[in-house]
């Protein structure tokens, strides 16, 4: 009993990391109708200029912001020169998914060539060891998760609360209308974008931080676990996606601590082939059948 119990607060803090870049990729997906494979990359490049960070003694929760920063402006510039424009010249979906998977093999064989192949660690103090109700986290973990929360909070609070919030919403059904309602869709996209980045880089760094070594499989590894949890939520649906990366972190660390951690990997793609059969449409419905809506109240 006690061996799941901690499970499930180690489950809980996998969840809510996952849930971070879950989101991201959700967000800019029910925006500007883009699967932005490149996505794992950004996630690698995060945890390599994190680590560059680290070992200039930069304290960690600043690097999380400025590598958030960073990948956030990377990420709406790579939209304004490849999915945009491809868009523009009437490139379709899958044409555009295509190209988002090949400038994420040619960044990724960049990062390699600079950084090498060789893993990298953090070197980071994770504070007290605490225990409560049979979970066992550290400092660290605990101000991930509160931080992650925080995070959903915000955003959950700019969807509904702000204009910038309502335009995002009102470009993800419609941006034609939007359009000749006088808002400037693409600041809204490009915002849309910026955010994606944003916790993408965000949470890259957590991921390399609270990783015992990483390498350049990092974002590839765990984009897998972030496509499942937005296929389960409903791609598109930022809130299906805080959902189902609870999930996802839940089950994947469930199944390493009752069998073997080499078959997380497989747990988060069962979950993902599970969901495409039984409701590809996901727990919320996806953004492209419900109208491309980003719920929001």
């Amino acid at each position: 009993m006690s061996l799941f119990v901690e499970t499930l607060g180690f489950g809980i803090f996998t969840g809510c990391v996952v849930a971070l870049g879950a989101v991201g990729f959700s967000v800019q997906f029910g925006i500007s109708n883009v699967l932005n494979v490149a996505y794992g990359t950004f996630l690698t490049l995060a945890a390599y200029l994190g680590y560059v960070l680290n070992v200039e003694h930069v304290n960690l929760w600043l690097s999380v912001v400025v590598v958030g920063l960073v990948i956030a402006v990377v990420s709406v510039a790579f939209n304004r020169l490849l999915p945009a424009q491809l868009m523009r010249r009437g490139a379709g979906f899958v044409a555009t998914l295509i190209a988002t998977v090949w400038a994420g093999i040619g960044l990724l064989y960049l990062i390699i060539v600079i950084a090498g192949p060789s893993a990298y660690t953090y070197q980071v103090d994770n504070g007290s060891t605490h225990t409560f109700a049979g979970f066992v986290l550290t400092t660290n973990q605990l101000i991930i998760i509160v931080g992650a929360v925080v995070v959903m909070v915000a955003y959950h609070l700019l969807l509904t609360r702000t204009q910038l919030g309502k335009a995002m919403r009102a470009t993800s059904v419609n941006p034609v209308v939007a359009r000749s309602c006088g808002i400037p869709v693409t600041r809204v996209i490009d915002a849309a974008w910026f955010i994606s980045g944003l916790l993408c880089g965000m949470a890259g760094v957590v991921l390399a931080a609270t990783t015992t070594t990483f390498g350049s499989t990092l974002g590839t590894t765990f984009l897998i676990y972030m496509i499942a949890a937005a296929v389960l939520g409903g791609i598109g649906q930022p809130y299906g996606a805080m959902i189902g990366g609870l999930v996802v972190g839940l089950s994947t660390q469930l199944v390493g601590a009752y069998s073997s951690p080499s078959y997380e990997d497989v747990a988060a793609f069962v979950i993902l082939t599970a969901m495409l059969l039984i409701r590809p449409q996901g727990l919320l419905g996806s953004a492209a059948t419900s109208g491309r809506r980003l719920a929001g109240g």
